[in-house]
């Protein structure tokens, strides 16, 4: 209760404030916030997956598209925080408002255009082994060359919650309790991604979705004597 008043004292206060204060105030607030995150290594890999200077590289990348870019009151780097937290961390959009003094349409904006930038390095981050070459991690590794010289990759499905309409709960709802789409993904020896297909109701088997990945236009292709 002394918590919830002192909430509200802080609240009428900057009520009182001349709306140009109260934005100052707001973006004080952001860049503390930030600074202490991005200035933390620790805190950096804890709550973004990566590390500050991932981040910064990542920022560069995303800046590069030309797809995402500064506001005058919101940088790349904090519309790319946001992203990250919802990604790492499950944070609704109405927690971030609260944190980044942003309201939930803002940070729902923000999300966007962080995603946006980032579907757009599909065809640059997601490339599919040729086969041409036998994977270094292969090579390098006397318990498995020459045996395992032909395999360019691990394939694998997982299952991610979302939220579907009350109507279609139940064909997405398989194995878990709550509702999930059946995601296939296939990853090179050097941990990248190289291949992942979304969408499928949660009841989808994985030789169906496996199936449908092999004959799709955007297809996973697999070379000739090669296997996953």
């Amino acid at each position: 209760m002394v918590h919830f008043l002192h909430l509200l004292d802080i609240e009428a206060t900057l009520v009182n404030r001349l709306p140009s204060n109260l934005d100052s105030q707001r973006d004080i607030v952001r860049q503390q916030f930030m600074a202490r995150l991005i200035g933390n290594e620790i805190a950096c890999r804890n709550i973004l997956r990566m590390s500050p200077y991932a981040f910064a590289l990542l920022c560069q990348k995303l800046r590069g598209t030309g797809i995402l870019k500064d506001y005058r009151r919101a940088t790349v780097e904090e519309q790319v925080v946001k992203f990250l937290h919802v990604l790492g961390q499950n944070f609704h959009t109405r927690a971030l408002g609260f944190y980044f003094q942003r309201s939930g349409e803002t940070v729902s904006r923000h999300f966007h255009n962080v995603l946006r930038a980032v579907i757009s390095l599909e065809g640059e981050l997601l490339k599919q082994p040729t086969g041409s070459e036998v994977s270094l991690e292969i090579q390098n590794s006397q318990r498995i060359y020459p045996y395992f010289k032909d395999c360019i990759g691990a394939i694998d499905g997982t299952h991610i919650r979302v939220k579907v309409p009350k109507e279609q709960a139940a064909r997405f709802r398989g194995r878990k309790e709550w509702p999930t789409q059946n995601v296939l993904a296939t990853c090179s020896f050097d941990m990248k991604f190289t291949y992942v297909l979304p969408g499928w109701e949660g009841t989808a088997s994985d030789s169906r979705i496996l199936k449908n990945a092999l004959t799709r236009e955007d297809r996973l292709l697999i070379p000739q004597g090669k296997y996953n």
